[in-house]
């Protein structure tokens, strides 16, 4: 029940929570977009239309225009689980974009971030 919650839930609810956690550690809005953009493939002003429609999580991920292949790439443990052992398909990408949120947070540079 509670992953079903977490895929109702609006991307937009949990995006300031994303910016702030960027915000303080010395990174900026603007990077957190740029992760959000590579991850999904949404341009700028449909990332700003799925948050200002309060899309869902589940909604937002299956209609990303082009998920970028190497997502698949992200590895490692967000929120004590490890990220390329989640099975669920929504629940993995919500944890790819967490994993790239800590990444950024915790000072990665962004070419790495973005597995350049």
């Amino acid at each position: 029940m509670a992953q079903h919650r977490i895929f109702t839930t609006s991307v937009a609810s949990v995006y300031p929570h994303y910016v702030t956690k960027a915000e303080r550690k010395g990174r900026t809005k603007d990077e957190v977009d740029e992760i959000i953009r590579w991850l999904t493939g949404y341009r700028q002003e449909e990332l700003d239309a799925q948050l200002e429609q309060a899309t869902d999580f589940e909604t937002f991920f299956a209609q990303a225009p082009r998920p970028n292949p190497s997502r698949t790439l992200i590895k490692g443990v967000v929120c004590g689980v490890r990220v390329e052992d989640v099975e669920e398909p929504t629940m993995r990408e919500i944890r790819y974009l967490d994993k790239l949120v800590d990444e950024l947070a915790k000072g990665k540079p962004m070419e790495k971030i973005l597995r350049g």
